[in-house]
């Protein structure tokens, strides 16, 4: 009997602390239902926008979002859908915007639209407007040696957007070497070697991190190569992660 109860009371403890800890990753991290989220691809091809989107696509689906996709940067400049969504999700790799494009994103976010994306989509789009980058907190510069294995470390493992996971090797894919804003948030960073620029070994650089642009969460995240990357489980729950949390009041 008396095993018996111990077996009871620690089954029901784990149920409760369960059901605590889920409670609180769904405050921190709201469901993305109804939520209208605007899914824009494009630009250099080597990245797989389309194939990006289909696969985020079909992930918001899931998670009862309302998704508007383009392919075109004018949407941008559409008024009635920039004042009425909650979340932007970006995957357009250099290319140019025009001003009154850039104007209509960077006023969305401003005024508290979400923005997320991840490797060249978000961190090297548009290299000649400066304005676009001091909004993201940080630009690619450089990815040393190609495609190559590299360990990925948390830096913050409080967060909603890390919490619960460990560090973990990424597979053949690109090691996003950036200029950063000091003012930015990191969860995630990566450790460069000196096996192809020796000047950098020991650089300890952000994979991931979240920053604010007025009223606006703005949530970074440099794997993403190929949307293989995102078989990976710790790089898929890093980006959809940081999706649902642009859409909170941090």
């Amino acid at each position: 009997m008396k095993n018996k109860f111990v077996t009871f009371f620690i089954v029901t403890f784990c149920l409760f602390y369960k059901i605590s800890i889920l409670s609180q990753e769904s405050i921190a991290l709201p469901s993305l239902k109804n939520k209208k989220v605007l899914l824009v691809y494009g630009g250099w091809e080597g990245h797989h926008p389309k194939a990006f989107a289909e696969r985020v696509n079909k992930w918001l689906k899931e998670e009862g979002a309302i998704v508007t996709l383009s392919d075109s940067l004018g949407v941008y400049t559409q008024k009635e859908i920039m004042k009425n969504i909650d979340v932007i999700i970006q995957h357009w790799t250099m290319g140019q915007i025009s001003k009154e494009q850039s104007t209509g994103l960077l006023n969305a976010v401003k005024n508290g639209v979400g923005l997320a994306g991840c490797h060249g989509g978000l961190g090297d789009a548009f290299r000649n407007n400066t304005s676009y980058q001091y909004m993201i907190g940080g630009q690619f510069v450089a990815h040393p040696g190609g495609l190559i294995d590299y360990i990925v470390e948390f830096s913050d493992k409080d967060s909603p957007i890390t919490k619960g996971l460990n560090s973990f090797i990424i597979k053949q894919t690109e090691q996003y070497y950036m200029h950063l804003d000091p003012r930015v948030k990191v969860l995630a960073t990566t450790t460069f070697s000196d096996t192809f620029d020796y000047w950098i070994k020991g650089t300890v650089m952000p994979v991931c991190w979240t920053t604010k642009f007025g009223k606006g969460n703005i949530f970074y995240l440099s794997i993403g190569h190929d949307p293989k990357d995102f078989d990976n489980y710790e790089s898929w729950q890093l980006l959809t992660r940081g999706i649902k949390w642009v859409n909170t009041n941090h």
